[in-house]
């Protein structure tokens, strides 16, 4: 059996006979449609909207003359932290995964996200590098370390 770090690594066995399926498949996700596993342009996109949204916010509050301040980024970090921390806890989304249809969700299927696992996920997504390296599904470190996966959700 492989080690855990090892399935971090492009072209290394990960354990399963080098078939490992669609993403999600050892989570029991379909390969498409409704709850299968969101696409990398869109968890980026969902991002964006977030932090559009946490910027937005802080100039509602600060004003157009609190841009370039140095304190302002360090406002717009900690409003998009406080924003995607309890919208995760309490809703299962952000606002930005909710607009591009998408919700965060425990691997092990249970209900609520829950405010550890959230804090733990936003404070790892702050620090940037996690998100880059993604397992075969489409988790980064943070949602790797949070038991989480962003899935998809059809309105309908």
């Amino acid at each position: 059996m492989a080690r855990w770090i090892e399935s971090w690594l492009p072209g290394s066995p990960t354990g399963t006979d080098g078939d490992a399926g669609h993403p999600g498949k050892q989570f029991g996700l379909p390969a498409a449609g409704h709850f299968s596993v969101a696409g990398v342009g869109r968890r980026i996109g969902g991002v964006c909207l977030d932090w559009l949204l946490a910027y937005l916010l802080v100039l509602l509050v600060a004003g157009v003359e609190a841009i370039g301040t140095p304190e302002f980024g360090w406002w717009v970090l900690g409003t998009w932290y406080v924003i995607t921390a309890l919208t995760v806890a309490v809703l299962g989304s952000t606002p930005g995964h909710l607009a591009l249809g998408m919700r965060v969700a425990r691997t092990d299927m249970a209900q609520h996200v829950g405010v550890p696992r959230a804090l733990l996920r936003t404070a790892m997504i702050a620090v940037v590098l996690p998100v880059f390296f993604l397992d075969p599904d489409g988790r980064g470190w943070h949602d790797r370390a949070s038991t989480t996966i962003v899935v998809r959700v059809l309105r309908g």
